[in-house]
Parts: C-alpha cells; sequence; structure tokens
C-alpha cells in the first residue's frame, strides 16, 4: 500500500509538471499579452515596462523555467487583477470562504441523495419511484444560476426572510447551499438509484434472500456495500468540482469565494493566477482519485492496488 501511494504521488508530480506546461504555453499562444493597448488603456511606453518587470519580453521557455523554479519554492506570482496581494494570499483569503460553501453543499446533498436514491431504488416502477425520478431529471437540467434567481425572488423579495447576498452571518449560507445542492443531490440520487438497482438483480443477492435472510440484513450486508463502488468512482470526483467553486452562486449571491476568479482570470489573462489555479484543481483531482482508489481496497478486498 505504502509503495503504491508513494509511486502515485511521484506520478502526480509528472502530471503537474505536463499540465503547467500545458497551460503555460495555451495562455501564452493568444495574441496580445496583459497589458495590450486597448485593452487595459495602457500607453506603450507604459506597457513595454510592465512586459520587462513581468519578464514577459524574455523567450517563453525561459518564462517558464522562471515561473516554475519560483513555484516550487512557493512563489506563484502577484496577480494582475490584484497587485497589492501575491496569488498565495488571494487565494488563501478566497478558497476558505468557497470550501465552507462547499463542505456544507456535500453535507446536504450526498445523505439527501442516496436517500432519494435508496427510497426509488426500493420501490422501482412505482408512483414515488417516478415521481423521485422526475424531481432528480428536474434538478440536473436546470442551472444553480437559475434556482439561484428563483431562491432570491422567493425568500429575499417576495417573504423577506434571507438576506439577498452578502457574507459573514450564517443566514448568508442558506440560499447558496441550496441552490448550489440541487445538481449534486439529483447525479448522487441518479447513480445512487441505478447502482442499487444492479445490485439487487445479482445472484448472490437472490441467494441470500433463498437462505431466508431478513430484507434489512439482505440490504446491509450484501447490497450496500457492492453498491457503493460505481456509487464512489461517479460522486468522489465530483467533490473537487464542489470544493473549488461555482462563479454563478457566488455571484449571484456576492460571495467572496474563489470561484468567480476562475473566470475573471481568463478574461483579464491574468497569467500567474490561471496557471496557480489550474494547478491548485490538479492537485485536488489527483489526490482525490488516490483516495478513491484506496477506498475501493476497503469496500472491496478482492480489489488489489
Amino acid at each position: 500500500m505504502a509503495r503504491y501511494i508513494v509511486g502515485r504521488l511521484l506520478g502526480l508530480v509528472f502530471v503537474l509538471i505536463a499540465v503547467s506546461m500545458v497551460t503555460f504555453f495555451l495562455t501564452r499562444a493568444v495574441p496580445g499579452d496583459p497589458f495590450a493597448q486597448g485593452e487595459r488603456g495602457l500607453a506603450e511606453a507604459t506597457r513595454q515596462a510592465r512586459n520587462e518587470k513581468y519578464g514577459f519580453d524574455r523567450p517563453l521557455w525561459e518564462q517558464y523555467l522562471l515561473y516554475m523554479g519560483n513555484a516550487v519554492r512557493g512563489d506563484f506570482g502577484v496577480p494582475f487583477q490584484s497587485p497589492t496581494q501575491t496569488v498565495v494570499e488571494l487565494i488563501q483569503q478566497t478558497w476558505p470562504v468557497t470550501i465552507r460553501i462547499g463542505l456544507l453543499t456535500i453535507a446536504v446533498s450526498y445523505p439527501l441523495g442516496i436517500a432519494i436514491g435508496v427510497i426509488a431504488a426500493l420501490h422501482r416502477n412505482k408512483f414515488i419511484d417516478y415521481f423521485l425520478t422526475f424531481g432528480v431529471t428536474l434538478g440536473l437540467v436546470l442551472p444553480n444560476f437559475v434556482i439561484a434567481i428563483w431562491l432570491i425572488l422567493l425568500f429575499s423579495v417576495r417573504l423577506d426572510w434571507l438576506p439577498t447576498g452578502g457574507w459573514g452571518r450564517p443566514e448568508h449560507y442558506i440560499m447558496p447551499v441550496l441552490a448550489y445542492s440541487l445538481g449534486p443531490t439529483a447525479l448522487v440520487a441518479r447513480y445512487t438509484r441505478t447502482s442499487l438497482l444492479e445490485t439487487l438483480a445479482a445472484d448472490y443477492v437472490r441467494t441470500a434472500r433463498a437462505k431466508g435472510l431478513r430484507e434489512r440484513r439482505v440490504l446491509t450486508w450484501h447490497v450496500a456495500r457492492n453498491a457503493l463502488i460505481p456509487f464512489v468512482t461517479v460522486m468522489l470526483p465530483e467533490i473537487p468540482n464542489i470544493l473549488t467553486g461555482s462563479i454563478f452562486i457566488e455571484q449571484a449571491f456576492r460571495i467572496p469565494g474563489l470561484g468567480r476568479f476562475f473566470v475573471t482570470s481568463t478574461f483579464t489573462r491574468d497569467y500567474p493566477m490561471i496557471l496557480a489555479l489550474v494547478l491548485l484543481i490538479a492537485v485536488v483531482w489527483g489526490l482525490t482519485y488516490l483516495f478513491t482508489d484506496i477506498l475501493y481496497t476497503l469496500l472491496d478486498p478482492r480489489i488489489r492496488l
């Protein structure tokens, strides 16, 4: 196990190098630069001075090596959209906000989605199954920003129960978590139902029932554990998406999180911020897949790493 984990972590290092190279050269392949005249209204002399300051006048390979050399030491540069802070300071300031929303979203959506999926699977082809399946489908197709607008209109404008947005008080969590949870809840419910139905039709489940085992024991010992493997495959990789934020939710509710920087950095060609965010996502995804593979062996001893 330890050898496998070390090998995967070393592999993650090479993945990060590849991701950094692709991202770095793709961002530089776009014509112009972050201080191009007409985009930020800078004079030509000022633009050239900025390019010299940030090293954009050097060859690309030299820029990349310089960036990676600084990144290894924990220096990811200064974001152009917030030059009074470093990239690391900006991420440290905004990511905890996004993580709080994300963790609350996971705490709400995963148990609720599992419960909906189990109920639908145990009542297959009945009215409650059709009703829940319709709700799950609706949750998958409705964008979360539409849900956010509806929540604001209902709870803030019409009922005046909650603030329209902001951050810092407990009531600021309610509507963002509700809007953000709809999609993951529907996704968890869908895969839980599908996985349970496939497991319930397995031969060993019919054998367990033929032996006279109680239905609760069949569901807990023979169905649930085996049904978790495809569920883990699909749902654990969804966690990085939740923890890295949603631009629509954070913009709709004026949350000072990390999600909005994913879009604003692209529009403003904020190279240091783009690279740092892409590497951050790559690390989170790599560690998530490693944890998923390890969890397989705990759920099913027949799986060996």
